[in-house]
């Protein structure tokens, strides 16, 4: 029976691969079972910003020095924008051999790769069916065969450069923006309609190219979409929890009604049996509410000629979830389209130990 493994690893830039190295030549970490590498990384979070690509080479580098071709199927999800006092870290999903004696219900991890999406499809219920199919066999890698049983879904997006609207348009095909930017917002939302479909949160006669990033009532509330300039296709990872996995880690989610509310989060770790602490492994989406006011006051993120309301949002949110944890090292990712609530977003939680496992049991 598998157990997962999770292991968070500062950086010192966003190449730094050295605690990795050093895990991996001490044995702390196998390279064999490196499922998916999350990453913070310390760039602006927008079209141009090459530290995720910086950061993935990096890793596929040393990845590639122990497993060869293999190194390509694991995920790595670079997260740029460490603004405020957000730490550059990686999040390392291992799988090893769990012991005879250890706990299941337990975390599960897995990962699915999607082909690369046609431009004109970004944006578009093409995209939304391409993330839902791979969230469904990403499912089936972890061992959840309930969808009640999913706590978080990570994907990986493509975004829009302005070669690649050219690259579709001289195949006659007309892209949902010419705007890059904008494509990133639009990669994110229909991302994260895919999971919403996959988990059955949302009915697909209930989508439409028209629904995406302008109907805010639609939603995931397990959902976190980053976009990115270094891939074309989607990365998907899928932590729950599962009869299949063994082992001392736990997930649980909650949902942010506003970048305030962190109430749900002591709900989650309560829900887990522990205590918030510097072993505690947040996730979390963040944005700027539309409205301009958070819980009837004004905030200024939308305003801001110079600094994007993602990186004003990354920094809010991940300083209101250190006050719960006591520590720095957040995975908190900006951009939240159909990700929760307007100004809120889905955190999810994964702390070791549990004190009461039924807590967090499945059905029969």
């Amino acid at each position: 029976m598998p157990t997962a493994k999770v292991h968070r690893i500062p950086t010192a830039s966003p190449d730094d691969v050295s605690g990795l190295a050093a895990a991996i030549a001490s044995g702390a970490i196998a390279p064999e079972g490196i499922l998916a590498i999350f990453g913070k990384t310390e760039g602006n979070g927008c079209v141009n910003d090459f530290s995720r690509g910086f950061a993935v080479a990096a890793l596929q580098a040393l990845l590639r020095s122990h497993l060869g071709d293999a190194a390509d199927e694991v995920c790595l999800v670079m997260s740029g924008g460490t603004e405020g006092g957000m730490s550059p870290h990686l999040l390392v999903f291992e799988v090893a051999e769990a012991d005879a004696n250890g706990a299941s219900p337990a975390l599960a991890v897995g990962r699915a790769h999607t082909p690369d999406l046609p431009s004109e499809h970004l944006g578009r219920m093409g995209q939304v069916r391409s993330v839902a199919e791979g969230v469904r066999r990403a499912m089936e890698a972890a061992g959840i065969t309930d969808a009640v049983d999913v706590h978080f879904v990570q994907v990986k997006c493509p975004l829009l450069t302005a070669a690649r609207v050219r690259e579709a348009e001289a195949r006659g095909a007309t892209t949902a923006t010419s705007d890059t930017l904008k494509s990133m917002g639009l990669s994110r939302g229909a991302s994260a309609l895919g999971i919403a479909l996959a988990l059955g949160e949302i009915a697909e006669d209930a989508l439409s190219d028209a629904a995406i990033c302008a109907d805010y009532g639609l939603w995931s509330g397990r959902a976190s979409c980053s976009s990115g300039i270094e891939l074309l296709g989607h990365e998907i990872v899928v932590l729950g929890m599962s009869k299949s996995w063994s082992g001392p880690l736990a997930i649980a989610h909650a949902v942010m009604a506003d970048a305030i509310d962190v109430a749900p989060v002591r709900e989650a770790i309560g829900k887990l049996g522990g205590a918030p602490g510097e072993d505690t492994i947040v996730l979390a989406k963040a944005e700027a509410s539309r409205s301009g006011l958070i819980r009837g006051k004004r905030h200024t993120m939308l305003d801001d000629s110079d600094i994007s309301s993602t990186r004003h949002a990354r920094a809010f949110v991940a300083g209101a979830l250190a006050g719960v944890v006591g520590h720095t090292e957040i995975y908190v990712s900006g951009g939240a389209e159909h990700q929760g609530p307007d100004g809120g977003g889905p955190v999810a939680v994964i702390l070791q130990s549990l004190a009461d496992c039924a807590r967090v049991s499945l059905p029969e």
